[in-house]
């Protein structure tokens, strides 16, 4: 198969292989890398049906992974997606309410960050060996809850590697707090920021833009890369699972071969619902991509006005991971937008720095009327995770709860029945009090694992181990630093 290159977004590098592109992460011109182009899935639809979630994974990351060997792919395939998931099937479908929820959260973490940041650590050291990196690499991260655990819980003791990352004091969840701060692994670090998640996230890249910064790191036997979703090599992992989800519903009788589906994502950065626009573009028949924001509805406006506008208040919601005014992986989109057009991207970009917004022309609109945009109050939150428990006895936590909410919207306002896969992205032990407090009203009880053991005895569902192991862990990271000392932080923990 011809190899595919890699370039950034805003026209700075070209000619990257697959595997440089994951060892970087973010362009040296602040920009993503994207593929020349988006390939074509080149088993059949009927094939897709009866496939293993490793066997679906390698038909689609090997058309993207051009560089890898078969055997290369294959290792990090089967390292990755193995025991440490809680289910044979990697990403089950549960059908409730007539629609399929296709749960992501059966790995290490319980949230979807793990189908991705499993199998990156596997990526990246091949990557390294191939472009043969004599550097340790660090993994540089902002997290608005799951990515920062889940990205340590991959990268924990790997030969080679070092991981630091950052997350907004007080804009996550206790549990995701806990998860993190008692993470083991002598190459790991957590840092919470006196900020929000945009205040880590703009820090972050902010350090990858630093040269005189990347200099000293050269000077010491380090080099930076990110665990993102603005890495390549977590996005493209994220594509395979709408191409099971959709082997699947054939199997399961859902739909026939060629039918079309709609897919609803509850969404932040924006990586997750590309992966689903992306495996559309490989012709997995995708009609509508349903974006569901929560109370931070930048995605929400911009889809129905062609703005993008992150002056706004930012607004805490207990679907954290959502917590999100400038989603990094739109860029990618506008490129697409743009025909791969890098200067009108850059001038967005850069007009989203100075200004706070930028507009998109009505050609671009027209390109991205895949998309539906919808959004859910806190109250419409926990109103649609209480009705479907009530209903179905499926319990589901307050991310999927928005997605499962702008849904029903998008049904009423368009009277699409198309069958539909909703991405469930985390467990709701995961945010258990916010859960607890939906289904049953108030919940009196400070302490997180009493709402947790009290879902439990309501749920009937087993407390999956990442939740047990947190219970009385010791607390192994305590650093604090304002926003504007993130730099000086990272300068302090790798010995500059």
């Amino acid at each position: 198969m011809a190899n595919l290159s890699y370039q950034s977004t805003r026209g700075g590098e070209k000619g990257l292989t697959a595997s440089m592109a994951i060892l970087k992460g973010l362009a040296e011109d602040g920009g993503l890398y994207m593929p020349t182009e988006i390939p074509k899935l080149e088993v059949s639809l009927e094939q897709l049906a009866g496939m293993s979630y490793q066997e679906t994974a390698y038909e689609v990351m090997r058309l993207f992974l051009t560089d890898y060997t078969e055997e290369e792919l294959k290792y990090c395939i089967n390292s990755a997606y193995d025991s440490k998931f809680d289910t044979k099937e990697i990403a089950p479908l549960r059908e409730a309410d007539g629609v399929s929820y296709l749960e992501l959260f059966h790995g290490s973490t319980i949230a979807f960050k793990d189908m991705a940041l499993s199998i990156l650590p596997y990526l990246m050291t091949t990557a390294g060996k191939k472009n043969q990196v004599e550097n340790e690499i660090v993994i540089l991260t902002a997290t608005s809850g799951d990515t920062g655990k889940a990205a340590m819980a991959g990268f924990a003791d790997v030969p080679g590697t070092r991981i630091i990352v950052f997350y907004p004091k007080g804009g996550v969840s206790r549990v995701q707090e806990l998860q993190m701060v008692t993470q083991k692994g002598d190459n790991t670090a957590v840092v919470a920021i006196h900020g929000n998640f945009d205040d880590a996230q703009t820090g972050v890249k902010k350090i990858f833009g630093d040269l005189e910064f990347g200099k000293r790191l050269g000077a010491k036997g380090f080099q930076l890369s990110s665990a993102n979703s603005i890495n390549i090599g977590r996005l493209v992992p994220q594509v395979a699972y709408y191409v099971y989800a959709y082997g699947k519903m054939i199997q399961n009788k859902k739909i026939n071969c060629g039918d079309e589906i709609n897919v609803a994502v509850p969404t932040g950065n924006f990586g997750n619902i590309l992966a689903a626009y992306f495996a559309k573009q490989m012709g997995l028949p995708i009609k509508t991509l349903i974006c569901a924001s929560n109370d931070n509805k930048v995605l929400y406006d911009f889809f129905r006005t062609g703005v993008y506008d992150k002056k706004r208040e930012f607004i805490l919601t207990s679907s954290p991971s959502m917590d999100i005014l400038i989603s990094s992986n739109l860029e990618r989109l506008i490129y697409l937008g743009a025909d791969c057009d890098a200067q009108e991207n850059k001038k967005r970009m850069e007009q989203l720095g100075e200004t706070g917004y930028y507009t998109i022309t009505e050609k671009m609109q027209q390109k991205m009327a895949d998309f539906w945009g919808g959004y859910a109050t806190e109250e419409e939150n926990r109103e649609e995770i209480k009705r479907l428990f009530d209903q179905t006895g499926y319990l589901i936590d307050t991310h999927t709860g928005v997605a499962s909410g702008v849904y029903q919207k998008y049904v009423k306002e368009t009277n699409d029945l198309t069958p539909t896969v909703i991405a469930s992205t985390a467990s709701p032990y995961k945010f258990s009090h916010s859960v607890m407090a939906a289904v049953l009203g108030n919940v009196d009880e400070k302490d997180e694992f009493a709402s947790i053991d009290q879902m439990n005895k309501l749920s009937g569902v087993k407390i999956p181990r990442a939740v047990e192991e947190i219970r009385n862990a010791e607390i192994r990271h305590r650093r604090e630093c304002d926003r504007d000392e993130m730099e000086a932080v990272v300068a302090e923990i790798l010995g500059l």
